[in-house]
This record gives structure tokens, C-alpha cells and sequence, in this order.
């Protein structure tokens, strides 16, 4: 999951300071997510799926289908 945030980030050319801006928290805040040293609410999961309009599932890694 953590992998897959990181690689959706990467893939769309944006930094980790602007996904923390959309999700209104601080940049720190959003690596431990991609680093797996906080685990992510299900709100904050909902809208990064949302934003790569893609599913919950990829990002968990239940499906490699985007």
C-alpha cells in the first residue's frame, strides 16, 4: 500500500508537500504514510483514490487493475 501511494505521486509528477496541501495536513505527516510509519486513515485513503481516480483496492493492493 505504502509503495503504491508513493509510485501515484511519482507517476503524476507531484511532491510530497503538495499531496499534504491537498489533504490539508503537514509534509512530514504524508511521508510517514508513504514510508508505512503511520498507518492511513480511511478518510485520507478514500481521497488519495479519489484523486488518482482510482480505486481503494488498488492502493491496497487487493487488485493491480488502476
Amino acid at each position: 500500500m505504502y509503495r503504491r501511494i508513493r509510485e501515484l505521486r511519482q507517476d503524476s509528477d507531484l511532491t510530497q508537500n503538495k499531496i499534504a496541501q491537498m489533504l490539508n495536513m503537514s509534509q512530514t505527516g504524508y511521508s510517514k504514510y508513504e514510508t508505512g510509519e503511520n498507518d492511513i486513515p480511511t478518510q485520507v485513503l478514500i481521497k488519495l483514490a479519489d484523486f488518482y481516480k482510482t480505486s481503494v483496492d488498488y492502493i491496497l493492493g487487493r487488485t493491480n487493475k488502476k
